[in-house]
C-alpha cells in the first residue's frame, strides 16, 4: 500500500504552468495562491497599527454583555454607554456571542503626565474572518474588518488504510475535502462502504485565513479509484442554474437517489434473510441496512417523493415510508422523532429531513433501519442501481471534452512527477 508524496513544488508548478509555488506537503502544493478582494496588509488592515499598544486577549464568558466587558477592559459605565450607542449602526450587541475571541490595546495620552494606559481600541471577532474594530476614545466610532484570506488551488491524493477522515489527515489534507467530496459523489460512492485500497486524486481550491483551512471552496476535478475502475468527477458549469458536476461520459454526478440517508457514520448490520435477531435471538430477514449513529443524527429522504406514512409500527418504533414514484418507495425505522411539520400526503425533496436518529420499537441502540422496496419487493439498499439525471447539453459537449482532457493530463502529470513513498 502506498500514499504520495509531493516535495517539489516546482514540479506541480511546472505542471500547472504556475510562475509561483507556495508551501508543500503530503497532500501536494500550492498551484495558485492570491488574497481575496478587499484585503490589505495584514499589519494594517485593522486600521490602526496594533504593535504601537499593549494588548491582551480573551475569549466573551456565559452571562458577558457587550458594555460588562467594556467596563472590564477599563471603561466606565457612561463611556461605554456613549460608546455603544454611537457605534450601534455598525454592531449590534445582541450579537455577542460566548466563546468568539475578542483583543484589547492600550495605550497613554500624550498630555498625560502620569502615562497611565487606557483601552485604546477593542476589536471584536465575529467569526474566524469577519470582525469588528471600536475605536474606544471620544469621538467613538466602529468599522468591519476582515483577516486576509488567502485561496489556492492544491492538489491531493489519497488513498484509504484505514479510515478516509484519518487517512486525509494523514496525508495533510483538511477534512473538509471530505465534505466536498461527499456532496459531490453522494450518488455515486457508497461512503460507510470505503474499502482500504481506495483512492481519492482532486484538484480543489482551498481558502485559509492566517495559516488555517476555512474552507474547500471549490472542487474542480476528482478521481475516485476502487478495484482498479476510475469514477472521475468534473466540474463544468452550463449557467442553467442547475447541476456542474458530471462524469467523464457527461451524464450528471447527481442521480435519482442518494446512495445513503445520514451523513457518515457506520453500517451495523446488513441486508439479508437469515439474521438472527438481537434481542429474539430468532432467525428471521432484515430486508434493511442498519446504520449505527448517535442520537439525533438528521435523516434524509433519498429522493423527491410523497409522505405515505409517519407513524409508531411497535416493533419498528417511529417510522417514515415515502412513495418515490411508481417503482421505488422506502422506509425509515427507529427513529426518535420526525421532522417538524411533516405530514401524511406532504411532498419531499431529495435531502430534505424527515427525521431523527433513535431506539424506539425494538431496538438494542440509536440506530436507522433503512429499507427500500421496487416494485413492491425488497430490495438490497447498497446494491441499488440509480438512473442518471439530465445529462450535459449537447451544444458544450466539445468544450466539456476539453476540459475532461485536459484535466485528466494535468492529474496524470502530477502523479509521474510526485515519487510515490510505502507506509510506515
Amino acid at each position: 500500500m502506498k500514499k504520495f508524496l509531493i516535495n517539489s513544488c516546482l514540479a506541480v508548478a511546472c505542471v500547472l504552468g504556475l510562475a509561483a509555488c507556495g508551501g508543500c506537503g503530503r497532500q501536494g502544493a500550492d498551484s495558485t495562491e492570491s488574497p481575496d478582494a478587499g484585503q490589505t496588509d495584514s499589519c494594517s488592515f485593522l486600521g490602526f497599527e496594533p504593535e504601537m499598544y499593549s494588548s491582551r486577549e480573551a475569549r466573551v464568558r456565559k452571562g458577558e454583555f457587550f458594555s460588562g466587558i467594556l467596563m472590564k477592559l477599563g471603561l466606565s459605565a457612561s463611556e461605554a454607554y456613549l460608546l455603544s450607542d454611537a457605534c450601534d449602526s455598525v454592531f449590534d450587541a445582541r450579537t455577542l456571542r460566548v466563546g468568539n475571541m475578542y483583543q484589547a490595546y492600550y495605550g497613554t495620552d500624550a498630555e498625560d503626565s502620569t502615562c497611565t494606559e487606557r483601552l485604546k481600541y477593542l476589536v471584536y471577532w465575529q467569526d474566524r474572518v469577519n470582525g469588528y474594530v471600536f475605536d474606544c476614545s471620544s469621538p467613538y466610532s466602529a468599522w468591519t474588518v476582515s483577516r486576509p484570506v488567502v485561496t489556492s488551488t492544491r492538489y491531493a491524493d489519497v488513498t484509504i488504510t484505514s479510515s478516509l477522515w484519518n487517512d486525509m489527515l494523514d496525508a495533510g489534507v483538511s477534512p473538509l475535502l471530505i465534505l466536498s467530496l461527499s456532496d459531490i459523489y453522494a450518488w455515486t460512492v457508497d461512503f460507510f462502504g470505503l474499502q482500504k485500497g481506495d483512492r481519492f486524486r482532486v484538484v480543489y481550491d482551498e481558502k485559509t485565513c492566517e495559516g488555517d483551512v476555512i474552507a474547500v471552496d471549490t472542487v474542480r476535478y476528482a478521481v475516485f479509484t476502487h478495484r482498479d475502475e476510475d469514477f472521475p468527477a468534473i466540474m463544468f458549469n452550463q449557467h442553467d442554474g442547475g447541476n456542474i458536476y458530471w462524469n467523464e461520459k457527461g451524464e450528471s454526478m447527481r442521480k435519482a437517489f442518494l446512495k445513503a440517508p445520514l451523513h457518515y457514520s457506520r453500517i451495523s448490520s446488513g441486508f439479508s434473510y437469515a439474521r438472527r435477531h438481537p434481542i429474539t435471538r430468532r432467525v428471521q430477514p432484515h430486508t434493511g441496512v442498519d446504520y449505527a449513529a448517535p442520537a439525533g443524527t438528521p435523516v434524509m429522504s433519498i429522493g423527491d417523493g410523497v409522505v405515505t406514512s409517519r407513524k409508531n409500527e411497535g416493533a419498528g418504533g417511529n417510522v417514515v415510508r415515502i412513495r418515490h414514484n411508481s417503482v421505488y418507495s422506502t422506509a425509515y425505522l427507529h427513529l426518535s422523532g420526525y421532522a417538524s411539520g411533516l405530514k401524511v400526503g406532504q411532498r419531499v425533496r431529495q435531502g430534505d429531513v424527515i427525521g431523527y436518529v433513535g431506539s424506539t420499537g425494538r431496538s438494542t441502540g440509536p440506530h436507522l433501519d433503512f429499507r427500500v422496496w421496487k416494485n413492491g419487493s425488497p430490495i438490497n439498499p447498497l446494491k441499488m442501481q440509480s438512473p442518471p439525471a439530465e445529462p450535459l447539453n449537447e451544444e458544450f459537449r466539445a468544450e466539456f471534452e476539453e476540459i475532461c482532457r485536459r484535466y485528466a493530463s494535468e492529474i496524470d502529470s502530477l502523479q509521474s512527477a510526485i515519487p510515490a513513498s510505502p507506509i510506515g
